[in-house]
């Protein structure tokens, strides 16, 4: 066996190891948060003395989930519905329009996507709270729209760049008017890049903790705050209330992911569709 073989098997075998590691570490420690959340007790050994349901009904009432599961809801809606509005044009004349400054506009667009939230977090909820929308739901909305706008921007612009622009020309000369090509023509070959950009912004929203942080208020808290706030506000609680809400943040980020990875794959879909041009 040769050397550059024997290496690239252990270069697989360490990857190997160390990916097991830290499967197994997270799932530990979810396992740990989900075991506790139904405990009764829990001083010795590997499991709680008793289990129960009632600390979930208990989070429930305590941290006002209702509220909380309905304003994140709103949040998550309203920023993906504005995200795909803006994000659509953009990435189309982007895609098909050459102008000067294109790459720049290009940069600017993906800048919020390169650099660390909190770095423009601080002076957006600024802004926000001069005008009064700091410490509201409309506040929450557009300081998470600065990152997924130009996510959608992302992740469309190659569907549209594998539509072959002779279509569009074609439906023209046959009289089609603008609206109508949108609507007949690209509605149904950008579907699959639209719900892969909206499904990607709903849990990229949801999981969204510093600028939600930064910008909600008491009434405009989503699930990611609220379990912020329950673990580190002022007062005694009690932990499996907190890993109860915990956990319930968990399966509805989960619930959206496995939606995601289930039904929309836009790496391979582009892939396929550059396969079927090539060849």
């Amino acid at each position: 066996m040769q050397k550059s073989d024997l290496g690239q098997s252990a270069f697989r075998i360490a990857f190997g190891v160390l990916m097991a590691f830290i499967i197994l570490n997270v799932a530990a420690i979810v396992a740990v948060v989900a075991v506790n959340s139904f405990g009764t007790q829990w001083f010795t050994g590997w499991l709680p003395e008793a289990f129960t349901t009632s600390w979930y009904s208990r989070a429930w009432k305590e941290f006002q989930l209702g509220d909380v599961l309905w304003t994140t809801a709103l949040a998550v809606g309203a920023v993906v519905l504005l995200s795909v509005l803006i994000g659509v044009p953009a990435a189309y004349v982007l895609a098909r329009v050459e102008f000067r400054g294109k790459r720049l506009v290009t940069l600017l667009f993906l800048l919020p996507l390169l650099v660390p939230p909190m770095t423009y977090g601080i002076p957006l909820a600024t802004v926000l709270y001069q005008v009064n929308l700091g410490g509201s739901l409309w506040g929450v909305i557009l300081a998470n729209l600065v990152p997924c706008a130009p996510f959608v921007v992302m992740v469309m612009t190659p569907f549209i760049e594998q539509i072959d622009t002779r279509v569009e020309v074609a439906a023209r000369v046959f009289g089609a008017g603008t609206l109508t090509i949108f609507r007949r023509i690209l509605m149904p070959l950008l579907l699959p890049g639209i719900m892969a950009a909206s499904l990607l912004v709903l849990v990229r929203t949801i999981s969204m903790f510093e600028l939600t942080f930064l910008t909600a208020g008491a009434d405009s808290q989503t699930l990611v705050v609220a379990l912020y706030y329950a673990v580190f506000a002022a007062g005694i609680r009690s932990a499996q209330s907190i890993d109860a809400m915990a956990v319930i943040y968990m399966l509805t980020t989960l619930v959206w992911v496995l939606i995601a990875f289930r039904f929309i794959d836009p790496t391979q879909m582009v892939g396929k569709v550059r396969v079927q041009k090539s060849s």
